[in-house]
């Protein structure tokens, strides 16, 4: 796979567009937010439900690039999907909250730690 720009193209003088190869890529709606992702990349996204090993099927597709063609949805993509597998449940770092009052004695502290997903990107269907 050869990944390049026009500046470096330029140099290497007279070349064919087709040799440009690009990533087929698509922006997905996965649990409320947008991620622009690939074939057999890992995202960390917000919980999902399922077990480790369970495949899904995101079909709120916004955009796929596919070497330079480009679909853009009115929302989505009517068809496409991305499949994913759920690799493990992980949580993120503690956040400590501190509220006070000055000169009245109250100090109240919480914390919260934010569960999350990690899957990887099997497939995207357009």
């Amino acid at each position: 796979m050869i990944l390049t720009t026009f500046a470096s193209l330029k140099k290497l003088g007279n070349i064919k567009k087709t040799l440009i190869f690009k990533k087929m890529y698509a922006i997905v709606n996965i649990a409320g937010q947008q991620f622009k992702v690939q074939k057999d990349q890992t995202v960390i996204v917000h919980r999902l439900g399922g077990e480790e090993g369970k495949k899904l099927e995101f079909s709120e597709v916004v955009l796929v690039d596919d070497n330079g063609k480009v679909k853009v949805g009115a929302p989505n993509i009517k068809g496409a999907s991305v499949s994913a597998k759920i690799l493990n449940h992980l949580r993120g770092d503690k956040v400590i909250i501190f509220k006070k009052k000055r000169r009245k004695g109250y100090q109240k502290s919480t914390g919260h730690r934010q569960d999350y997903t990690k899957i990887q990107i099997e497939a995207i269907k357009a």
